[in-house]
């Protein structure tokens, strides 16, 4: 009896050590502010991750993850990634977050916690100017060769139109397959070809044609996060306030946002 009693005891101490500490670790809030870091996954995308020349991160999204790193009262990191690996990336907490101009696909909606919709985008098909007038239709895209970042928006609408295609680590390197002309095309985002290609680019020689889609960007975090719902509401705060919109106007996507409710 007293074996039995001693080993109910032991199951009930174990069953209120895990529910203990199951509670520390439940708010994805309090282990950023804990660890005074906030990790923000990104990949090379002007203008809204990007190194300038000092090596310092900038743009839009950098510049807003800094903002909302200031507003928990945290120091901001930013790790570059595999953007295929971005779920393992989060899952495995070595990023907090992933801010990167994500689309808001039914795969991430899945597998993360994601913020609101804060920006409007599609996807692209990227050529060398001096042949885009024969691709201006979305069938005229369709036999050219691809190059594509690995597990992007950009990729999905590639493999949706049944085209060849290599994949690539980031969207900047996309255009220099297609500059260099291993690629014929890209996929890439809109707001992407806005700033970094076509006359005083270095990319000045492409331009794009055939908007594939339309898409919204969203934030993404660990599933079940509470940090998805504090960014919801400084997203409202920071557009109320002007800066949202100052911001955007900095880096040149003021028209590409969306009102924060």
């Amino acid at each position: 009896m007293k074996k039995v009693f001693a080993f109910m005891l032991a199951a009930v101490l174990m069953l209120g050590c895990l529910a203990g500490c199951a509670s520390d670790t439940s708010s994805d809030m309090k282990y950023v502010k804990d660890k005074g870091t906030l990790v923000v996954g990104v990949t090379v995308f002007e203008p809204m991750d990007y190194q300038d020349a000092s090596g310092e991160w900038k743009g839009f999204d950098a510049d807003l993850a800094k903002a909302f790193a200031a507003h928990l009262g945290v120091d901001v990191q930013f790790q570059k990634i595999d953007w295929g690996s971005k779920v393992s990336e989060l899952d495995t907490k070595t990023i907090d977050v992933v801010w990167n101009g994500m689309t808001l696909t039914d795969e991430v909606l899945a597998a993360m916690e994601t913020s609101n919709a804060y920006c409007k985008n599609a996807q692209v098909v990227v050529v060398k100017s001096d042949v885009a007038d024969q691709y201006q239709t979305a069938d005229s895209v369709k036999s050219l060769k691809y190059a594509v970042e690995s597990g992007s928006a950009g990729k999905e609408q590639v493999e949706a139109m049944n085209a060849s295609f290599v994949e690539v680590d980031d969207q900047a390197m996309a255009l220099t397959e297609v500059k260099m002309g291993t690629s014929e095309a890209a996929v890439i985002d809109l707001l992407m070809a806005g700033a970094m290609i076509g006359e005083g680019t270095d990319y000045a020689e492409l331009t794009y044609t055939v908007s594939l889609n339309s898409e919204e960007y969203g934030v993404g975090f660990r599933k079940g996060s509470d940090l998805a719902a504090e960014l919801n509401e400084f997203f409202k705060s920071y557009y109320a306030s002007g800066d949202m919109m100052k911001l955007a106007k900095e880096y040149g996507v003021q028209e590409s946002i969306i009102e924060q409710k």
